[in-house]
């Protein structure tokens, strides 16, 4: 019997919160050296914040609105939220007791303590002393909450104190927000070969008295919020999307609260007070023992010189070519970072700027880091009198801001910038360089997986590719014009776009792997990705399955597929690898009755990415490259260390080998070759 509608699908935001427990597991994991155990943990914590900021908001949204239909999932919506609801108070109380039953105690085994105030020494207690003198009490404002001075609006993902003062028996209300200007942990002064910090809030917690004169304390919680993070332009209509942003950002320390947590030691009737304030359901606020936040482990293992206490150093090896153009031309070829040095794509960039033959650049930019070389060689390639032009998308989730001054700093130096497309994201990570030759005008191309990211290409597993094909060359001019000004999109000779037509050439491409199990008894679909959501590529899935197409599917978060239900997918695998890299590349191979196609996009199947924005899918031709993707997905299907296998109730088993195999050091080892 077929499988009831909302039993094939798990729901994306349950199998999301399955996908942070993996890298939970990560923390726990005594294998991985210490301090990459409390990165882990930060990572944990920082994952949460977005999943509060961004799908329990929009969960809260419905239900405000009264909104009760079932979802695509089968889900209806307070039913979803007390179930996410349920499972995050597990998540984080088992987050929480590893890090202060185990993370904490193993630390301080290899002298690393976060102290209290109390297990201060006395040459600790005067540096903390000074530092609160000359640094906290001259920039922490702590804010009266009266008739006269209302509930602070505080930034998303703030800490602050709730302190009751009294005067002439007087209650009153005040807050104190911990200052975000300075990093959370304060390392101390210790004995040589020990690490020792303290919490700039612990420091606070004992000088709160400094900033009420005349005033009692009765009373003191830290407690912290985490506010919506939507953005509600109207980009259709706006005048100027740019400016419909920015209107838009200022909004957001006032964005509807979802996640209230704070100290078990604030009383009942001080709790209603800043329940009040905040305008949050006292029900739902989460008292918690313990250090509130670890995201600020993040801060720890770079001010702690232990190199044992880490993964060891990648030093990526970097082709060697004196001209990145003649390289290019040559062959072209693949870049997988971080095992392979992200230079090249720099040198991409960096050459076309001092190169006097180049004439134009045109590039996409999502996401990328401070400092980037990249936007400092397109700045110089524009003081160059070069044409250059470039889409940066203002709208990337949580770097609306720091977009919006590249906007004004791209723009200060001559470059023409595009800002985005209404209702649409612009997702595709697209380079083109036209560059003057002694034959003719040629054209240089670079598509990617990944951001250009100089700092996260070291850490996430992306695969670019170079290439002076003509026909990419041609494809990806369009392709900037479609962007840039009103040309309507095709589907070109070498790319596929959405949201165009790229959905449904997935589902072409799956046809025809049915078509090859039918008559030689061969189809398979091997896919990696960073999530599988779309309802229509996972009934097209079940269909191939169903009709006995072999389906691999490595898919590192959201899986809403359920592989290997009796007569709805058998054939179906699907696992997770979540390891010292954020698996991020995405590579589709359809095997094509042995004459295998394999791609290489910017999205994953989802629907967002299907419909809401702008994807490139790329097709790579050459033999030797394909081969070497084969190679990169049967590398991943083989780890039994950091792999885990999806089961069709949606939950996750480590994946089991008669040897030890780590897809992510095997690779390390064979690009160092």
């Amino acid at each position: 019997m077929a499988a009831t509608p909302p039993a094939r699908f798990m729901h994306r935001d349950l199998s999301w919160l399955a996908f942070n427990e993996r890298v939970l597991e990560e923390a726990e994991d005594a294998a991985n050296p210490l301090l990459e155990r409390v990165n882990f943990l930060a990572i944990f914590a920082s994952n949460l914040d977005e999943f509060f900021m961004v799908r329990m908001a929009a969960l809260k949204r419905l239900l405000d609105a009264g909104y009760q239909n079932q979802d695509d999932f089968g889900w209806y919506p307070q039913n979803l939220y007390d179930q996410l609801q349920e499972r995050v108070q597990a998540l984080t109380k088992r987050h929480y007791d590893g890090y202060e039953k185990r993370v904490r105690k193993e630390l301080e085994k290899h002298r690393v303590a976060i102290r209290r105030a109390g297990e201060l020494s006395p040459e600790q207690k005067r540096f903390v002393k000074r530092y609160f003198d000359s640094t906290l009490f001259p920039i922490v404002t702590p804010m009266a909450v009266d008739q006269g001075h209302p509930f602070p609006a505080l930034a998303s993902r703030t800490l602050a104190f709730a302190v009751v003062i009294t005067r002439y028996n007087q209650p009153h209300l005040a807050i104190v927000p911990v200052p975000r200007v300075v990093p959370r942990l304060l390392k101390l002064p210790a004995e040589k070969d020990e690490h020792h910090f303290i919490l700039v809030d612990e420091i606070m917690r004992q000088h709160l008295g400094n900033f009420f004169r005349g005033y009692k304390i009765e009373g003191q919680a830290l407690f912290r919020i985490v506010r919506d993070s939507e953005l509600g332009a109207d980009e259709e209509y706006a005048a100027s999307l740019l400016k419909a942003i920015e209107t838009e950002l200022k909004k957001r320390p006032k964005a509807k609260v979802v996640r209230f947590e704070i100290e078990t030691a604030v009383s009942d009737e001080h709790l209603a007070l800043l329940a009040q304030g905040i305008d949050f359901p006292p029900g739902e606020i989460v008292r918690r023992e313990g250090d509130l936040d670890l995201s600020c482990l993040f801060e720890l293992s770079g001010q702690v010189p232990e190199p044992g206490l880490r993964f060891p150093t990648l030093t990526p090896p970097k082709p060697d070519y004196p001209n990145i153009f003649d390289h290019i031309k040559e062959a072209g070829f693949l870049l997988h970072v971080p095992y392979q040095s992200f230079q090249p794509t720099v040198d991409l960039v960096q050459q076309a700027a001092r190169d006097k033959n180049v004439l134009a650049i045109k590039m996409t930019l999502y996401r990328t880091n401070d400092d980037s070389a990249i936007v400092a060689a397109l700045q110089e390639a524009a003081r160059a009198k070069k044409q250059v032009t470039v889409l940066v998308e203002i709208k990337a989730r949580f770097d609306e801001e720091k977009n919006i001054q590249w906007v004004k700093e791209l723009e200060d130096a001559g470059c023409h910038v595009i800002y985005g497309i209404p209702k649409l994201k612009i997702h595709s990570k697209i380079t083109l360089v036209v560059r003057r030759e002694e034959d003719r005008i040629h054209r240089y191309v670079h598509l990617s997986t990944g951001n250009y990211n100089e700092k996260t290409a070291r850490i996430y597993t992306d695969l670019g590719f170079f290439t002076a094909q003509d026909d990419f060359g041609q494809d990806i001019s369009d392709v900037f014009n479609v962007i840039s000004g009103y040309s309507v999109p095709s589907r070109w000779q070498r790319v596929v776009s959405a949201p165009n037509d790229l959905r449904k050439y997935f589902c072409e491409l799956v046809d025809r792997e049915i078509a090859c199990q039918e008559l030689h008894k061969n189809g398979l679909v091997f896919a990696k990705m960073n999530s599988l959501e779309d309802p229509q590529l996972i009934e097209k899935l079940y269909q191939a399955s169903q009709r006995g197409v072999q389906v691999r599917l490595v898919v590192r978060g959201i899986c809403c597929l359920r592989p290997g239900v009796p007569g709805l997918s058998e054939t179906i695998e699907v696992r997770s690898l979540v390891g010292r890299f954020l698996e991020h590349s995405r590579i589709f191979l359809f095997h094509n009755n042995g004459d295998r196609r394999v791609f290489l996009a910017s999205a994953d199947w989802m629907r967002r990415n299907f419909d809401r924005r702008i994807e490139l899918l790329f097709e790579i031709t050459k033999e030797e490259m394909k081969e070497h993707l084969q190679f990169v997905l049967d590398t991943c299907w083989r780890d039994t260390v950091k792999a885990r296998v999806m089961q069709s109730d949606g939950t996750y088993t480590r994946a089991k080998g008669d040897e030890k195999f780590n897809a992510q050091e095997f690779l390390i080892e064979n690009y160092a070759r």
